[in-house]
């Protein structure tokens, strides 16, 4: 088969599995424009149509599916035949895709990625930022970051951070006005910050457990956001109650310039893992990756 045909067809699935022009020409590297007329010329060199077009979308035909079905597994061989390759090299080179949320991005990845490129000078790491819980296998993406409660069970999770705990805090001077909750249910009436997932378009609740009972508590307030950040410097100016991760807070806890209420309610839950698919052969970049950010 001519190299650029098998390059097109590599090209057909990238846009039949993110069904988006954009989105695969980013992917590949070439213009969406470019990688249109990449598919027409594909479509008339097999004589037939594989994708259907319109203003707002793109989706595979029924030949197209039926090519993708049968595509998809020796395009991922091809790839773990070059991926393998690497374990012949001296250095671990190649693209690691990894797709986490916010919180993970700004704060673990922050911390440790650094001295990673450093040591792996030539790997290249993709991190796609989105608190929605993507399915990395349909995506694309070689591994994600996410919190060990919300990993699917047919992944393969590795620990790279320590439990977490979040906790309730608010100023002093915020405590003395309006009283300490004894029970998370008493936060109904308080001014609560509030966090909304973009990508479900929910009010994250804050959770709560004792003694074995868990307890989902749903919060009102002055402010709802999706910035950590933010919510965190409105609790700060004494304008309301805010749920944030020990670590995050840590500090204004020791100087005393935020207190923690229902300390008997936050318990630790699982924290950071990286996960990826079950399959025989983990890429040389990915495994690096790996070895570098688990404990």
């Amino acid at each position: 088969m001519p190299r650029h045909i098998l390059n097109d067809l590599a090209a057909f699935a990238a846009v039949a599995r993110t069904r988006s022009f954009t989105a695969a020409a980013a992917e590949l590297g070439v213009s969406p424009s470019a990688l249109s007329h990449t598919m027409r010329g594909l479509e008339e060199r097999l004589g037939v149509r594989l994708l259907a077009r319109s203003t707002r979308s793109v989706a595979p035909t029924e030949a197209g599916n039926a090519l993708l079905e049968r595509l998809t597994p020796a395009l991922a061989q091809i790839d773990e035949a070059v991926t393998a390759l690497s374990d012949f090299r001296d250095t671990p080179a190649g693209v690691v895709r990894l797709t986490t949320f916010h919180w993970m991005a700004s704060t673990l990845l922050a911390d440790r990625l650094p001295a990673f490129l450093a040591r792996h000078p030539e790997i290249m790491v993709e991190i796609n930022v989105d608190d929605g819980l993507r399915d990395i296998v349909s995506s694309g993406f070689d591994a994600g970051i996410r919190l060990g409660d919300s990993v699917e069970k047919d992944m393969i999770a590795i620990r790279i951070g320590p439990p977490m705990r979040a906790v309730v805090v608010a100023t002093p001077d915020y405590w003395r006005s309006h009283g300490r909750p004894e029970h998370p249910r008493d936060l109904r009436r308080h001014p609560c910050i509030g966090y909304r997932n973009l990508s479900s378009g929910t009010l994250m609740p804050w959770d709560f457990e004792k003694e074995g009972k868990e307890l989902r508590q749903q919060v009102t307030g002055p402010l709802v956001c999706n910035s950590s950040d933010l919510a965190l410097a409105v609790v700060r100016s004494g304008r309301g109650v805010g749920w944030h991760m020990e670590t995050d807070v840590r500090e204004d806890l020791e100087a005393g310039r935020l207190e923690q209420v229902l300390d008997d309610w936050s318990q630790p839950f699982p924290g950071a893992f990286l996960y990826h698919p079950s399959r025989r052969q983990v890429p040389a970049p990915l495994r690096a990756l790996i070895d570098f950010l688990k404990i």
